[in-house]
């Protein structure tokens, strides 16, 4: 449920918004920023870093990565969101029956628990630098950390989830007020870090030495790594692929009073995920240069400790910023996650689901390596929800024109449309296999999956397609 959803007493999820519900596109602008400047980008911009990414690589990288979702958004969501102006779910209700829609939301409220997890991780790693309390990373993807700092999860955990259980309204209006004071924050990091290290002019910002000697210290504990340019282009283009290739913006821009709305993304991309992904970046590689043995953990291996490294650029307004920023983008996740969890159950409480998704979060929070497999993580997210996105492009530009129904399960009365669940699932399975089989970067699985759900899903409603439905069940 979007910021516009909150405003609009939550009416319309079940019909097209009416023109007198319509919003500006300011509304969306400071949405976008509020979204895409948050906890996740004080984790992701260091891993660039570990990854091995050179730093021109990711400022050109970054740079065409952003303009291609930006583009994405305001030219494959936008012109949908307007037309229909309805919920990403009940447009998928229309087209793939409300059996099939319940399985979709129980795994996309899965994930973005675990989304919220990574965000609880960051958040507690801030809260236990004045108690000292370490963020040690295990060896294993679910293996817990100390018992300290996993107790420190649980109590940030409950914290966030008891918000997120008080509705929207009071998550997104104090997420608006921390935005504009976060994104300055951020730019700080940058500016001091770079200070850290005297690189004080272009010249020795352009040459990126202090970025290789970075990547040098942390290729020796850690083994050799390499992000190439590519890698970064797609994960800058895809890491929100299940927002605009999955379609789940539908929900946000069904709100746009014009499409013209569609670009307020690019405040989200340029500030968050480009100058904030920089900027945390920089804070891994001036704490490497000035307190190298505070990036270490017991292993002698590198950690991003998100608190820690924001604590040595700028201080206590770096722990609060990194507390906020993880809080701000973990309480409207988890409510996302619970209203997923309720289109499931539709006799269940929201308030009941909200706490079910805060639990389920607040324990994936306790194994810091999912929020260290972020650059994985979103990747597979985006594969695994992008190709429902496909089905909704299809349905509303080629079924037609191919001779075929629209929005087939309602016409039909079906609950589950088959040809959405082949085409969905088989390119899922398939791209799963490739990622976690066959080692392939994540995000490189999301648009072939995309588009083999697309052509599946117009070949199979061609041959399952009743021929001679009638008018009666439209």
């Amino acid at each position: 449920m979007s910021e516009a959803e909150s405003n609009s007493g939550g009416e319309f999820e079940r019909e097209p918004v009416p023109d007198s519900a319509l919003l500006g596109s300011g509304k969306f602008w400071g949405m976008y920023a509020g979204e895409h400047a948050a906890g996740t980008e004080f984790m992701i911009g260091p891993l660039f870093l570990a990854a091995g990414a050179s730093l021109s690589d990711l400022l050109l990288g970054l740079l065409l990565g952003n303009i291609l979702a930006v583009l994405t958004w305001r030219f494959l969501v936008v012109p949908i969101a307007v037309a229909k102006r309805l919920t990403l779910y009940y447009q998928l209700e229309c087209i793939a029956g409300g059996s099939l829609v319940k399985l979709y939301n129980l795994v996309n409220g899965l994930l973005f628990c675990f989304l919220a997890g990574a965000m609880i991780t960051v958040s507690a790693s801030a809260v236990g630098v004045p108690f000292d309390i370490t963020f040690d990373v295990p060896e294993t993807v679910l293996g817990l950390s100390n018992t300290s700092f996993t107790v420190l999860v649980f109590i940030v955990g409950v914290v966030i989830t008891a918000v997120a259980a008080g509705g929207y309204e009071r998550v997104a209006r104090f997420a608006n007020i921390a935005a504009p004071w976060m994104i300055g924050v951020f730019a700080a990091c940058g500016i001091v870090s770079l200070a850290q290290m005297n690189v004080t002019g272009m010249e020795k910002l352009s040459s990126g030495e202090f970025w290789s000697e970075s990547i040098a210290f942390v290729q020796e504990k850690n083994g050799p790594q390499t992000f190439g340019f590519w890698q970064i282009v797609v994960f800058a283009w895809l890491c929100n692929g299940a927002m605009h290739f999955g379609m789940a913006d539908l929900s946000i821009f069904r709100f746009a009073r014009s499409r013209s709305s569609g670009w307020a993304p690019a405040i989200g991309m340029f500030l968050g995920h480009y100058m904030a992904w920089i900027s945390a970046g920089f804070l891994l590689a001036a704490l490497i240069k000035v307190q190298p043995e505070l990036v270490l953990s017991d292993d002698g291996k590198v950690t991003a400790n998100p608190g820690l490294l924001a604590y040595k650029s700028v201080g206590w307004t770096g722990i609060i910023c990194v507390i906020i920023a993880g809080w701000t983008t973990a309480n409207p996740t988890i409510y996302r996650a619970g209203l997923a969890f309720q289109g499931m159950l539709p006799k269940s409480s929201r308030t009941a689901m909200t706490l079910v998704a805060g639990t389920v979060a607040t324990v994936a929070g306790a194994f810091p390596n999912l929020s260290a497999k972020l650059l994985d993580f979103v990747g597979t997210y985006g594969t695994v929800l992008g190709p429902m996105g496909a089905v909704i492009v299809v349905d509303f530009y080629l079924m037609k024109r191919f001779g075929l129904r629209d929005q087939y399960a309602s016409k039909s009365g079906t609950q589950i449309n088959i040809a959405v669940l082949v085409a969905w699932v088989l390119p899922v399975v398939v791209g799963l296999y490739l990622i976690f089989v066959q080692g392939l970067f994540a995000a490189y699985a999301v648009i072939p999956c995309w588009v083999a759900c697309a052509i599946l899903y117009l070949i199979l409603s061609k041959v399952l397609q009743n021929p001679n439905l009638g008018n009666d069940h439209a």
